[in-house]
């Protein structure tokens, strides 16, 4: 019976790696202008998500009026003025250019 043992012994088939037969990675796609975009773009909404859902947790932990909750508020906030910062480098230095160079054309 093949099982993960089994193959872990086995050499990798030609033309796949092992373990990775239904993922496939295109490499055309991720350097080219909409692959580039589509990776800013999902970064810069982790980064939104972030500020969002740290912003949230922060404001329901500073409710119950704890030394321990208080300290999470401001750690929360810590987070989120560090995740904000990183989502205004990621548009600033790749999101806008692209625009201004597309107006161009």
């Amino acid at each position: 019976m093949f099982n993960a043992w089994s193959r872990r012994d086995r050499a990798p088939e030609d033309g796949t790696a092992a373990g990775l037969d239904g993922f496939a990675v295109d490499k055309t796609f991720l350097s080219s202008l909409k692959g580039i975009l589509l990776e800013t773009e999902l970064d810069f909404l982790r980064c939104v998500s972030a500020i969002i859902i740290f912003l949230v947790v922060s404001f329901a932990a500073v409710t119950s009026r704890d030394g321990a909750a208080i300290a999470a508020f401001v750690f929360g906030i810590i987070l989120v003025s560090v995740f904000a910062y990183d989502a205004f480098k990621i548009y600033r230095t790749e999101m806008v250019p692209r625009a201004a160079q597309g107006d161009q054309q």
